[in-house]
């Protein structure tokens, strides 16, 4: 094989997927149909532009477009980027899947427009193009469709007062109800106000169990588009009593009622009140009532999907540190002020990132200040799983898994019947019961940072400072890849030095996505790929991906959560990346790489690829071998190559660079004065006093010790917590505590007419055990009624006694005076 050739054959590894039907022959110049290939006398990939490779029309075809992301909704209006085309026309069409067709248009400035459907699942969306009325789709691109609750309140219209919206009809709760909305979002002149309705119907966990929006009426037709609609709420004709759960929608009055796909504004699908008929408005508490038992009667007949939702964890710390498969719930945020409305008494409540496998549900666990988990047998504003995972499921479209919308139908609109509409929560808590994290078991972490600075997942410590691309970790089972490049660092004075760091990031779990996380060039900021496509996160901070979640906090934080419960998060800490792993206990004896081997001893976390075990012992030199042998294979490769440097750099050089020798440890000198600083700085922190005896600079010393204590910090949250379960208060009595952690003691009281037999109290034993059962309340008179009997009888005797002294004492007198 030619050198010159070498690049771009390497390169095919790690193409995109395949675009679909080619051109006609004579067409690989250009990028008609072929956006994502490489290969040809130019290439159509997104890594051409960094190479210089690219077609010249690869902009025509390749579209970008602003913006990029919408609810799934549908609705949003937006424009193809660098594409003009010289006559209006209305002979645009935007094909999604290959199976949903929009109407575009061309405007007045030669800007071409598509309008994105109405979906029902979250992701990146593949889009076709076609500007001759379907004939041909030789452009192609991607719309990135987001949760509801994700999509910012300026691009909906607003329930104001959302809350009366929802609890119209009940008690004191009447009269008009206002919706508003911001004009340019919908630029005309006229609008019309639209009633949708959501429901899932077919037998539940069947091929025929399908998910369904409905034009139901307008509200009000071919008004003037003030921003603003006020009305007094009708109750619907008994044909659209079905539909307990909807949207309003607006859109231009030109189009004729329901019609799909087509701009417009959506509410916040909400409990539909406010259009229930006379018989809700009547009674709305025995209507709920009826509701209620109607749908505990189908929660009875379906599947028990509690038995695979994960277990809680057991503290507020550990539900934060357990990121690969735990995620803060936007509605009760600790870092976004805590609101929780439905679960009062909490700081902080997190959902599983995951859905389970079988019956796509969710589990969410809340927390108080103190950080106790809330329990709903304890309170009814404990944590409570889902039937339909609020995040939905792949492959979504299908019931329960619709992202927010199978949640409402399954475990939203039925707490409003139990709990808010009705006073039978308690059959709501029921069937909705809080995981007390007994059987939780928190996840491994391992982390890479610094210099780089490696502690694996069983706690062993040591330092690698290769130049090349290496193999963090290897897992068998769901073959989970993670590979980092370390590039050496350049001094103050522009000349590289015997350091070195991780500057890029690669994960892919068996056929998922690959996501990339790298520093920027000399910006000192992250930069995302996915499949070697640069991100942008302008609109949004998380994209559901194939088989991975990702999410980007404030520029400097990348966080992956991988189907498998795995979880990455990459920051910028100093000159370089840092890297923290969890992998949950799934992954126990099946790990390799620079983190370790995975099996609670770290004596053989120097694992060779050969299966050969260095010592614990083992010098800096041989720990460099050890490095050195997990280096990336070409064909193997999950990082990207799209500049000149690094493809030069790495993907034509060895993967470890043999002629680079590191400055290893017992080889670090220091001037007297800034051995003092360092000592001051870092203490007993080997990491950090290496990287400052390395570099000359403090900074990178303090950078290095910062995230070492982040590690210690979080593996402490991490540790393991004995908890012996919920314990339940005895029988017309009631209990002190909500707390079942090891140490935690729990106070029985009764209730008045009642006395308690057995132990006053409870402590959780180092065993998980409690060390007293749950005592009895017995009825029968209390100590304090028993002493008060008697008591009260010996009062009664003593003024008998009192009494029958005085009266013979005015006996005794009367007969002395007639004696007298």
């Amino acid at each position: 094989m030619k050198l010159s050739l070498l690049p771009w054959t390497l390169l095919l590894l790690v193409t995109a997927p395949d675009p679909g039907p080619w051109p006609a022959a004579g067409a690989q110049g250009s990028c008609s149909y072929r956006c994502g290939v490489q290969d040809g006398p130019c290439s159509c990939h997104p890594t051409c532009f960094g190479l210089a490779s690219c077609c010249s029309d690869i902009r025509d075809f390749c579209l970008e477009i602003l913006p990029y992301s919408g609810s799934i909704m549908g609705g949003k209006d937006f424009v193809i980027q660098h594409l003009n085309w010289s006559n209006p026309t209305d002979s645009v069409i935007c094909s999604f899947k290959e199976s949903i067709q929009t109407r575009g248009f061309v405007d007045s400035s030669g800007r071409v427009h598509c309008v994105s459907p109405l979906l029902y699942e979250t992701g990146r969306i593949p889009f076709t193009l076609s500007m001759d009325n379907g004939r041909s789709f030789p452009r192609s691109g991607t719309w990135l469709a987001v949760h509801p609750s994700k999509v910012s309140e300026s691009e909906k219209s607003q329930l104001v007062n959302e809350t009366r919206w929802q609890y119209y009809g009940t008690a004191s709760t009447q009269g008009n109800l206002t919706l508003t909305w911001n004009t340019l979002a919908l630029p005309t002149n006229s609008i019309t106000v639209e009633l949708w309705g959501y429901e899932e119907t077919g037998k539940p966990y069947s091929r025929e169990w399908t998910a369904a929006w409905s034009y139901l009426y307008s509200l009000a037709t071919s008004i003037t588009n003030s921003g603003s609609f006020t009305f007094t709420p009708k109750p619907a004709p008994q044909d659209y009593q079905r539909w307990k759960v909807g949207a309003l929608r607006i859109v231009n009055s030109k189009h004729h009622a329901g019609e799909k796909d087509v701009h417009a504004l959506w509410s916040n699908e909400h409990a539909l009140a406010w259009h229930l008929g006379d018989d809700f408005r009547a009674d709305p508490v025995a209507w709920a009532r009826a509701q209620c038992l109607a749908w505990e009667e189908l929660e009875d007949q379906l599947p028990n999907f509690l038995e695979e939702v994960p277990d809680c964890p057991c503290t507020l710390a550990q539900a934060q540190a357990d990121s690969g498969r735990f995620q803060a719930d936007y509605g009760c945020d600790i870092e976004h002020g805590s609101v929780c409305t439905y679960h009062p008494g909490a700081v902080h409540c997190v959902r599983s990132v995951q859905a389970s496998p079988l019956y796509g549900s969710g589990q969410q666990c809340c927390y108080t200040a103190a950080g106790t988990q809330l329990l709903t047998a304890d309170s009814t504003s404990g944590s409570t799983p889902d039937r339909g995972h609020d995040w939905g499921a792949p492959p979504y479209r299908m019931p329960p898994r619709v992202p927010g919308l199978s949640h409402w139908i399954y475990d939203v609109i039925s707490f409003y019947y139990c709990c808010l509409w009705a006073p039978e929560c308690s059959r709501y808590m029921q069937r909705r019961p809080s995981s007390d994290c007994h059987s939780y078991q928190p996840p491994r972490l391992a982390s890479a940072f610094g210099d780089p600075h490696f502690v694996t997942f069983d706690g062993t410590n040591f330092t690698f400072n290769g130049r090349g691309e290496y193999v963090l970790l290897e897992a068998s089972g769901t073959d989970l890849r993670l590979q980092a490049r370390a590039q050496t660092r350049m001094t103050p004075e522009g000349s590289q030095d015997r350091g070195t760091g991780l500057t890029a990031v690669a994960v892919q779990e068996g056929n998922s996505d690959v996501v990339e996380v790298r520093l920027r060039d000399g910006a000192g900021a992250l930069q995302v790929l996915l499949n070697q496509e640069v991100l942008s996160f302008k609109e949004q901070s998380w994209m559901d991906l194939k088989g991975m979640f990702l999410s980007v906090a404030a520029g400097d934080r990348v966080s992956v959560m991988l189907s498998s419960g795995a979880g990455l998060e990459v920051s910028v800490q100093g000159p370089f990346l840092s890297v923290a792993v969890l992998l949950p206990d799934k992954f126990l004896t099946h790990t390799r790489g620079l983190l370790g081997t995975l099996n609670d001893n770290p004596s053989d976390d120097f694992t060779l690829r050969s299966g050969q075990v260095l010592p614990p012992s083992a010098s800096s030199r041989e720990l460099f071998q050890f490095g050195a042998d997990w280096a990336v294979e070409n064909a193997s490769s999950l990082l990207t190559y799209d500049s000149k440097f690094l493809v030069e750099n790495f993907l034509l050089q060895p993967k470890h660079d043999p002629s680079f020798l590191p400055l290893f440890p017992e080889e670090t000198t220091s001037s007297p004065s800034q051995e003092s600083e360092a000592a001051k700085l870092c203490g007993d922190n080997n990491f950090c006093n290496f990287d400052v005896a390395a570099t000359g600079r403090l900074s990178v010393g303090n950078a290095t010790l910062l995230v070492h204590r982040q590690h210690l910090l979080r593996a402490q949250s991490l540790q393991p917590v004995v908890s012996c379960g919920w314990l339940p208060p005895p029988s017309n009595g009631h209990k002190e505590g909500m707390r079942y952690l090891v140490g935690s003691t729990v106070h029985f009281h009764c209730d008045s007419g009642y006395s308690l037999a057995g132990a006053e109290a409870s402590t959780c034993q180092t065993d998980g055990t409690w060390s007293q059962p749950t005592p009895t309340c017995q009825r029968g008179r209390s100590y304090a009624v028993l002493l008060g009997v008697i008591f009260g009888g010996l009062a009664v005797v003593a003024l008998v006694a009192l009494v029958y002294v005085l009266l013979c004492r005015r006996k005794s007198n009367t007969h002395r005076e007639e004696g007298g």
